[in-house]
């Protein structure tokens, strides 16, 4: 039996909803999987603290972080965390950080260390537009893919990050892309199948 830490964060940026938390709620437990779901605050500092917590806690075999990503229009599975945070808009908390590293003695960029294509291939095969993205960007998303990667080291367990687009409800009146909530949900289910 296999155990998956999964998470999702909480609305951030002025918006009521996250749809990776919704999606992480809703995803069912794949056969001979056990899924640990765990919310994260949309924090540089509480975020990574929480998943440390839990990974220590759950010595999970693999670690599948999410988050949203307004703007874009399919699935993205992150191949690099970065060693930096630089955010355009301030975290929950009202911090704002501005090229900062993350670990000051770390590398610039660690490799996710799950099977990125195959995750992309799965959401295509359950019918969801899916790609790799080259990073997890600057803010807090980034902060947890890193943070997990460097913590899991070489014999920790597998980490990767998967950003998903708006609602179909946090986009309306605009022409910024969405996906309905069971689309990435099927797409999520089909992903953890080759973890």
């Amino acid at each position: 039996m296999k155990k998956i830490l999964l998470t999702g964060f909480e609305p951030f940026g002025g918006q009521t909803v996250n749809p990776s938390w919704q999606m992480v709620q809703g995803v069912r437990e794949p056969a001979r999987m056990t899924v640990v779901r765990a919310l994260l605050p949309v924090t540089f500092r509480g975020s990574m603290t929480v998943l440390s917590r839990l990974m220590a806690q759950e010595k999970p075999d693999a670690v599948l972080c999410t988050g949203q990503a307004g703007g874009r229009d399919k699935m993205t599975v992150e191949l690099l965390g970065v060693n930096l945070m630089d955010a355009s808009i301030p975290d929950n908390e009202g911090v704002q950080p501005h090229d900062e590293k993350i670990a000051p003695d770390g590398p610039d960029a660690l490799f996710a260390t799950v099977p990125v294509e195959a995750m992309v291939q799965a959401m295509r095969q359950a019918g969801v537009p899916a790609g790799r993205s080259l990073s997890a960007g600057l803010y807090v998303c980034n902060r947890v893919l890193y943070g997990a990667l460097l913590q899991a080291g070489r014999e920790g367990p597998r980490c990767g990050f998967v950003h998903v687009p708006f609602l179909p409800e946090q986009a309306a009146g605009s022409d910024r892309p969405s996906l309905p909530l069971r689309a990435m949900i099927d797409a999520l289910e089909a992903a953890l199948t080759v973890l």
